[in-house]
């Protein structure tokens, strides 16, 4: 598969609720995830998994989701991908949320991935 058809699986099974399936078979063992509005660092998928599942339990409910434009740089091994959320969170806060995923790809997995977005309220 190109990274357009990888990135496109991968936000695919995001917006399906099947974030840790993606996980386990989109992303490099060794992956460094960023996010880039917050500072947090994450090395390693146990780390991503851990941090998804703390995201997952602090949601009460996903009324709607879905992603944007998918692009890819296959030169440079590089996608980036528009994502939205529409939650509530279980202290009763609903929000849209969107953001921007920036992934380089290394043997058809992603090994880095900065997420751009602005935080709630700010």
């Amino acid at each position: 598969m190109s990274l357009i058809d990888n990135a496109r699986r991968v936000q695919e099974l995001m917006v399906q609720g099947q974030g840790l399936k993606a996980l386990e078979e989109m992303y490099h063992k060794d992956i460094q995830v960023y996010e880039m509005a917050t500072g947090e660092h994450r090395t390693g998928r146990e780390e991503q998994k851990r941090a998804m599942q703390d995201w997952y339990n602090n949601l009460h409910e996903v009324h709607d989701s879905g992603y944007g434009a998918v692009t890819s740089d296959e030169e440079n091994s590089v996608t980036c991908a528009e994502l939205w959320m529409d939650v509530t969170f279980k202290d009763g806060k609903r929000q849209r949320l969107e953001e921007v995923a920036v992934q380089k790809w290394k043997d058809g997995k992603i090994i880095e991935e900065k997420f751009y977005y602005n935080l709630p309220g700010k």
